[in-house]
């Protein structure tokens, strides 16, 4: 059986001495790309990269583990585990959701509690969240909110432009596959991907953003410099990296959609050897220009 699991954050890059901005935008290049052919294939992470309807999730998951560690009957204090929560659950940022809930249930088993399967809290967790988004997907579903209304500001601008170019596109996320499946045809965006929509299955050993890349290279017979990646988790920028590619981090306000960076999503994307920052999709013609070198001659 194929061992997929993810591993931890790790931080690669400890300082950045300077980056630059193209010309007149927001798109941070923090190690210019100069590629001898433009990328053939493009991976995208899903929440919060491309979709809005989750946004607020830690405000689910965060109280309903400090809840589950109360229960174990610990004299530490609401605002203690809330903090120590809060810090695990952002440092797993960007795995599949199981290993949040593997933690959970070492916490409770440091405390005395005999926890249950962590796909137990897993499935506790998801139907929180769902209730708290059952707004967003009914209204997505009747027509009355707009797609584009729960999506990064211009993510439809980027998949068409990558289409434009030849360029093959595919979706890994580390929420459930159905889900994802599901809420990529609400958001109309399964026409850009088609079959290529690959998510997280109970058997949380056997998938991985890195064994979708690793199939990327396989069934294509190419390289690393053929693939851009784009996503606002460490996961797929260090898997990017690490198998050759250009890794683009979408640093997005998910709350504000202000066209401004998240500072900490910034950080932690750098850490793991982003080449590109960018706050949102609006500028993505920019941002297309300078990956097929169509801006070289006023590069710096």
């Amino acid at each position: 059986m194929i061992d997929a699991r993810e591993r931890d954050y790790r931080r690669q890059v400890n300082e950045v001495t300077s980056t630059r901005f193209l010309p007149g935008t927001s798109i941070e290049v923090i190690r210019d790309v100069r590629l001898a052919t433009p990328p053939k294939h493009a991976l995208f992470d899903f929440d919060g990269t491309l979709s809005l309807i989750r946004e607020g999730w830690p405000q689910v998951m965060v109280p309903m583990m400090v809840s589950v560690l109360r229960e174990t009957g610990t004299d530490e204090s609401p605002e203690r585990l809330h903090e120590m929560v809060h810090a695990f659950v952002m440092e797993l940022n960007g795995k599949q959701t199981i290993y949040q809930m593997i933690r959970l249930a070492e916490e409770v088993a440091k405390r005395g509690g005999k926890p249950p399967d962590p796909l137990e809290y897993k499935r506790r967790y998801l139907s929180l969240l769902l209730e708290r988004i059952r707004v967003r997907r009914e209204a997505l579903a009747s027509g009355r909110t707009s797609p584009d209304g729960l999506m990064v500001p211009g993510s439809r601008d980027i998949l068409r432009g990558l289409l434009d170019r030849g360029v093959r596109i595919y979706l890994a996320s580390g929420t459930d596959e159905k889900y994802v499946m599901e809420e990529v045809r609400m958001l109309g965006l399964d026409k850009y991907f088609g079959p290529s929509v690959y998510g997280a299955i109970d058997d949380y050993k056997s998938f991985s953003k890195q064994t979708v890349i690793d199939r990327i290279f396989r069934e294509n017979g190419i390289q690393g410099p053929a693939l851009v990646g784009f996503g606002d988790g460490y996961v797929e920028i260090d898997n990017v990296k690490a198998s050759g590619g250009t890794a683009v981090a979408v640093a997005s306000d998910e709350a504000g959609r202000s066209g401004r960076p998240d500072a900490w999503k910034r950080d932690r994307l750098v850490g793991v050897g982003a080449d590109i920052v960018i706050p949102d999709f609006r500028e993505s013609g920019a941002l297309l220009k300078y990956l097929w070198g169509e801006d070289a001659p006023d590069a710096p």
